[in-house]
């Protein structure tokens, strides 16, 4: 059940990047295509400019965690694209990207918009 929360395909990544509608701020860029299915699906691009593996992987971990407390609007692909600044973010900054960006598209479920907000 895990795995159909992701964009798992490189196919996938390819037709959100391409076609989907993007929106940015300073640490990451947010694609979103509708995607028909009865559930949100995302995934998200870590380039090496980012840093070693090392920090790669804690700012995967981080935006997974993020991701996984956000309650959101069924049937769109969303992907994240890290800028080399979020290496040094730390975990309240990231939380506070990501509900910004998802306000932005309107993404998130109303009554989880006003919560994420609030904090930030």
């Amino acid at each position: 059940m895990r795995g159909e929360r992701y964009l798992t395909k490189p196919k996938q990544y390819e037709l959100v990047y391409d076609k989907g509608s993007s929106w940015a701020n300073s640490l990451l860029v947010m694609k979103a295509l509708p995607n028909g299915l009865a559930l949100s699906r995302y995934g998200f691009s870590v380039g090496k400019r980012v840093g070693r593996a090392v920090i790669r992987n804690r700012v995967k971990r981080r935006l997974r965690e993020i991701m996984r407390l956000m309650s959101l609007l069924p049937g769109w692909d969303i992907m994240f694209i890290v800028r080399p600044a979020a290496a040094t973010a730390g975990y309240a900054e990231l939380k506070g990207a990501v509900a910004d960006l998802l306000s932005k598209a309107r993404l998130l479920n109303r009554e989880h918009e006003a919560i994420c907000l609030k904090a930030y």
